[in-house]
């Protein structure tokens, strides 16, 4: 890859890590991201743990659900394995269990999230939807994320140190617009509702080209944005470094196929924070405004103590 990424670069490296190798029966390997910083990005460890446990199922079945909890935050720079338990396979439905664990310095191996999956043969149903996609304005009339970051970066200047700046400014393969304001852009309380288009910065196309990746990636971009809609009502950032915080659990459900790679909106809203922590929801729409996934994500959320 060279030192000015194209987009297709991007993703192809996105692609490559959430492809996980199998080393053994019902165990698999997912690759670190590259020039990764600090900790391993939630999405990604729930998207290669869904990979995993995707890989596991072979007849015609599809991902409709997976619940996990984060226990420890996986470090950059180092595989992570994946050890599948088969818990059910039946005719229309199966179940698997996936524990994903990282290697210690002292050569011991730690848990770091739990995920269970449920998967589904596809079958006709009665159909009802009575959640519209948000009339909110299309990402052809936004400006790109990254954008708004550089613009944010420069006029921040020196109270962003290095790590802070590599992380507003890597190039990333998730194309994000955002509809409402960051909201590490503004101090100011507001409603704990959000907004944002995103896909993959390019097509994706050839033999990877599945339903199983497309879940995979929208497992992964479910992670962006979500915990900071709770503390949008509080005025406070974990850029600025106002707040502590790490997510606790994750769910999805999967409504329908969608494409990672066409414009999806991601509409967000937080109905609850307290006790530390802050509950979020969130609903993606596609360009049709049909309901393709829904999401629930509980985060420790803490006002960072000067000390």
């Amino acid at each position: 890859m060279t030192d000015t990424p194209t987009n297709a670069d991007l993703v192809a490296d996105l692609i490559r890590l959430l492809t996980v190798e199998q080393r053994a029966a019902d165990i698999y390997t997912g690759p670190p991201q590259t020039d990764g910083i600090g900790r391993v990005f939630g999405g990604q460890v729930l998207a290669q743990a869904l990979q995993a446990a995707q890989a596991s199922v072979t007849d015609g079945k599809r991902a409709h659900s997976l619940h996990a909890y984060f226990l420890r935050g996986g470090r950059e720079g180092s595989p992570i394995e994946y050890r599948i338990e088969r818990d059910f396979d039946g005719r229309s439905f199966a179940n698997r269990r996936v524990v994903a664990s990282q290697q210690n310095d002292d050569g011991t191996s730690s848990p770091i999230l739990n995920l269970t999956a449920s998967f589904q043969l596809p079958e006709d149903g009665l159909e009802h939807i009575d959640s519209p996609m948000p009339d909110v304005a299309r990402p052809d009339d936004l400006r790109p994320d990254i954008e708004m970051r550089r613009e944010i970066a420069e006029s921040w200047g020196d109270k962003l140190n290095e790590v802070q700046r590599r992380l507003m400014l890597r190039p990333r393969a998730i194309e994000m617009r955002t509809i409402d304001r960051l909201h590490w852009m503004s101090s100011e309380p507001r409603a704990p509702r959000a907004h944002s288009w995103f896909r993959v910065a390019a097509p994706i196309a050839g033999a990877v080209d599945t339903p199983d990746l497309h879940r995979a990636i929208i497992t992964y971009a479910s992670d962006y944005t979500l915990l900071g809609t709770s503390a949008l009502p509080h005025g406070l950032s974990w850029m600025r470094g106002e707040l502590v915080g790490a997510s606790l659990d994750h769910a999805i459900w999967f409504h329908r196929d969608a494409r990672a790679d066409e414009w999806l909106l991601y509409a967000t809203d937080a109905p609850w924070s307290g006790g530390g922590r802050g509950f979020n929801r969130g609903r993606i729409f596609n360009l049709a405004g049909e309901l393709v996934a829904s999401v629930a994500q509980e985060g420790m959320m803490r006002k960072r103590v000067a000390r």
